[in-house]
């Protein structure tokens, strides 16, 4: 990301003043640049491009109130949180902040010239102590605005593209659009890896809820105890060590959505607090007395069968009816094998540029080979299998070598025809597990990266599927 511009333009018709400023900002690290009149400035601030204006209001020909209002259609106002009016430069930055300079018989002018999208204002004669703190914290302010503006778009960039090419898809994306419009309960189905939180962070950012945070939480990542402590934190001394009031990240998430992951596996405990959360948007922090009321919108997602979890009374009905305001099936990558070239080349671009190593392209044997394979792991093992392919590649063609798709993936795997599919698809995702158990000797650390799982959801496979580990470790 460029560096903040540290090149400051001085607009003052006072010879003595700009000869003070320029050696100050230049004892500063900056970088100064003058103008004697409204018309040069605006000249100025084409060509020099400055990251800072520091401009007199009172100037003969065009006076500094007059260059604001020139370019006032560059400026957006805003309220910020203490209430007091002032402005905001748009994104493009083709005009950079302002701070007006006034003498003490004028400081309505300078109320007037922040009405008109002035940043600050300083009073004459210049305290240099003062000068030197408004400039870093307006540029200081002005770099995190380029940060968020930078992180958000590499966010946005990353998670907004959900590729489809199928009728069925094609549904799903308009049935998420239309669920974005409201705060209705979002269930997200499907097969681990298929994309459920892309969908999730597409319908966040569909949403009017955009640019609140979107928060997410693995319901199967963490204990019981610490799963809670993760969703409402605590109060001073709830526990051990409870120093202080921690908020959990429902209060972080005020405003903006959550999205529970693996929601499927949560505890009856925490199911009983999550239904109180979504019935009426309040609970209680770890220790608490007090009620915290949040205004959240939930989505959820899990590679459950719920309602088999709901017979069986492992989940609770009254959550799951909570849950399943809007709910759609996110369908597995070998029911959609005419996205897999285009995945392929979406994550090939991503990989070749953060790597460095433009003009990389996949062969058509490739393209085959993916066609061909099952990917039990779904998009997310595809994701890994090109930025595998793209580092292993010395040249720019990736070939079906460089997917390592072709041994065991795409041979010697067991007869699994006769077997309905769900139980096809379980056995060959236990022979997955253990052939990656076995390459790792049995280190579950090391077989959850290859796979591109969690450690923690390995484990729960591990134990799901009764794969013996030592075993797999005699064996090895």
């Amino acid at each position: 990301m460029p560096a903040m511009n540290k090149k400051i333009l001085v607009v003052d018709d006072d010879p003595d003043i700009v000869l003070m400023l320029t050696d100050r900002l230049e004892s500063l690290g900056y970088v100064p640049v003058s103008a004697r009149d409204g018309e040069q400035a605006l000249d100025l601030l084409e060509s020099e491009e400055p990251g800072l204006v520091l401009l007199d209001l009172e100037m003969p020909h065009l006076s500094g109130m007059e260059v604001l209002k020139r370019l006032g259609g560059s400026i957006k106002e805003f309220e910020p949180e203490d209430g007091m009016r002032s402005g905001l430069w748009e994104g493009d930055a083709t005009h950079p902040p302002i701070i007006v300079m006034t003498a003490y018989g004028t400081i309505q002018r300078a109320v007037d010239a922040m009405k008109c999208g002035a940043y600050d204002f300083l009073t004459k004669p210049l305290d240099v102590d003062h000068l030197t703190i408004v400039i870093e914290k307006t540029l200081e302010r002005e770099s995190l605005k380029r940060q968020v503006a930078y992180l958000r778009k590499e966010v946005e960039s990353r998670y907004s593209t959900i590729v489809a090419t199928t009728p069925e898809m094609h549904s799903l994306i308009d049935l998420a659009k239309r669920a974005a419009n409201s705060d209705a309960t979002v269930l997200l189905l499907g097969e681990s890896g298929t994309g459920k939180e892309l969908f999730a962070r597409s319908i966040h950012q569909w949403s009017a809820r955009r640019t609140m945070p979107f928060v997410i939480i693995n319901c199967v990542a963490l204990a019981d105890t610490l799963l809670e402590n993760e969703l409402f934190w605590h109060e001073k001394g709830a526990f051990t060590g409870a120093t202080a009031l921690q908020k959990g990240k429902m209060e972080v998430a005020d405003g903006g959505t959550v999205f529970l992951d693996e929601i499927g596996d949560m505890s009856p405990d925490l199911q009983t607090k999550l239904l109180r959360l979504l019935q009426d948007r309040e609970f209680h922090r770890v220790g608490g007395t007090k009620l915290v009321r949040v205004n959240i919108r939930i989505l959820a997602a899990t590679n459950r069968e719920l309602t088999k979890a709901v017979k069986a009374g492992r989940f609770r009905e009254d959550l799951y009816h909570r849950l399943n305001v809007v709910s759609f099936s996110i369908p597995p990558l070998h029911e959609r094998t005419s996205d897999i070239p285009h995945l392929a080349d979406l994550f090939l671009q991503r990989s070749a540029r953060e790597l460095g190593k433009p003009g990389m392209y996949l062969t058509p044997e490739a393209v085959e080979t993916m066609k061909k394979y099952p990917w039990p792991g779904n998009v997310r093992e595809l994701d890994n299998a090109i930025s595998r392919a793209v580092v292993l590649s010395i040249d720019c063609a990736i070939g079906p070598e460089h997917l390592r798709l072709t041994d065991e993936s795409l041979s010697g795997v067991p007869a699994f025809e006769h077997l309905t599919y769900h139980d096809a698809m379980d056995q060959y995702g236990r022979y997955l597990v253990e052939q990656a158990l076995r390459r790792a000797s049995g280190n579950q650390t090391k077989a959850a990266d290859a796979l591109g799982l969690q450690r923690s959801y390995l484990a729960r496979l591990v134990k799901q599927k009764n794969i013996e580990v030592k075993g797999i470790e005699e064996s090895s």
